[in-house]
């Protein structure tokens, strides 16, 4: 009887392939970038803050990895369509850079849509663009990750912007996924529950806000950034190369009921 061949498990490795990580400086965003250069991407840290993405290039370095920082403000349409025409296409895109102002719907005001739309929806909209666009005049055959929340799957009180943006992102990310698959380039979402980060931190230090949050999660305890990293790596890589449309929802059970 000949020996059975076994299947073997599609790489997580990321080794030779460009990757771009958008609010890149910290928190989510810092977690994604470490976790690809890890896998053997090299990374491009994206950011307004040049001294928060230059000390994290330069610790991805110090740990054997290759990276480097872009300086851009990335609701700068004009400016991301130059930036992203002058290099070499990206293989990944995980389009991180977000915001949030938590008010009750009849508090909100035109310039609290306009801050959280543009940089939550308008931004990551033409940031995919424009680095789709390199990938289909390179026939890369890359993955483009948006990182949206559960709450572009729920609703919440004192989210109606973070949740309009987030579900606009996920209806965004399947009509992408639609349109890009032809040429072999996948979209997918990653979708967490409240993760610790410097932008979250503050809500926390509302101890009835946090007994709210932690009664919902039904693991029992908040996010952390690296209950994310292997979300990002598996829909980077070739491990989830049937993938697209879909989202990855990392969420504590959250949405399970």
């Amino acid at each position: 009887m000949p020996p059975l061949a076994l299947p073997s498990t599609p790489s997580f490795r990321l080794d030779g392939r460009r990757a771009l990580v958008t609010g890149a400086g910290r928190g989510i965003g810092l977690a994604a970038a470490a976790a690809l250069a890890q896998a053997g991407a090299a990374v491009t840290l994206v950011a307004r803050s040049a001294d928060e993405i230059e000390a994290a290039a330069q610790a991805i370095r110090e740990q054997g990895g290759t990276a480097e920082a872009l300086v851009l403000d990335v609701s700068d349409v004009e400016a991301v369509k130059a930036a992203f025409a002058a290099r070499p296409a990206f293989d990944i895109l995980v389009n991180n850079a977000g915001t949030n102002r938590p008010k009750p719907f009849g508090e909100v005001t035109v310039e609290d849509y306009d801050a959280v739309l543009d940089l939550n929806l308008k931004a990551a909209f033409f940031v995919a663009q424009a680095v789709a666009a390199r990938m289909v005049e390179a026939e890369c055959k890359g993955s483009i990750i948006h990182m949206t929340s559960q709450m572009g799957h729920v609703g919440g009180p004192r989210r109606s912007l973070y949740c309009a943006s987030k579900w606009a992102l996920e209806g965004l990310s399947k009509a992408m996924a639609l349109d890009l698959a032809p040429q072999g380039i996948r979209v997918n979402t990653i979708a967490p529950t409240f993760i610790e980060t410097p932008l979250t931190k503050p809500f926390f230090e509302d101890k009835a806000f946090l007994a709210s949050v932690l009664a919902k999660i039904k693991l029992g305890r908040l996010g952390r950034v690296e209950d994310l990293m292997g979300a990002v790596v598996f829909l980077a890589s070739d491990a989830s190369a049937l993938m697209t449309g879909s989202s990855l929802v990392v969420d504590g059970g959250w949405t399970a009921d």
